[in-house]
């Protein structure tokens, strides 16, 4: 197969705004920044750096109307330590059709965009992902 997945792009009315919050939110790097778009990578040399797609800010000019049909989950090593980090960038807590029983928190962006914070992986589940050496 010859394609390769580049970037996920997320149209916002402004690009600045939700690229501050994910370039802080993931450590990303910033490589390219206009009025019309911004561009966030992993960082340079990181595990994720060529592998992961780029984030694609592109300008539109209507506001976001509804629930995201595509969103960004998270996995992060302490869930509640990291949601808290995230409203301290600025995301707000939502509600989508939760019903309490859910393992994930859902947040949205300083812009609306929906995100979910996961569980932390058990640390069964994280051996499972452990490649074997050799």
């Amino acid at each position: 197969m010859t394609l390769r997945w580049q970037c996920l792009c997320v149209d916002v009315a402004e690009p600045e705004v939700a690229a501050d919050f994910w370039e802080a939110a993931l450590g990303w790097r910033r490589t390219h920044s206009s009025d019309a778009e911004v561009v966030l990578e992993p960082p340079a040399g990181s595990p994720e750096d060529g592998v992961s797609p780029d984030l694609l800010f592109l300008r539109v000019p209507e506001e976001k109307a509804g629930k995201n049909r595509l969103h960004l989950d998270l996995r992060p090593d302490d869930q509640a330590t990291e949601v808290a980090r995230l409203e301290g960038l600025g995301a707000t807590r939502v509600e989508v059709g939760q019903d309490g029983s859910q393992s994930w928190v859902v947040l949205a962006d300083p812009v609306g965009n929906e995100l979910c914070v996961l569980r932390a992986l058990t640390a069964e589940e994280l051996a499972e992902y452990e490649m074997p050496n050799g």
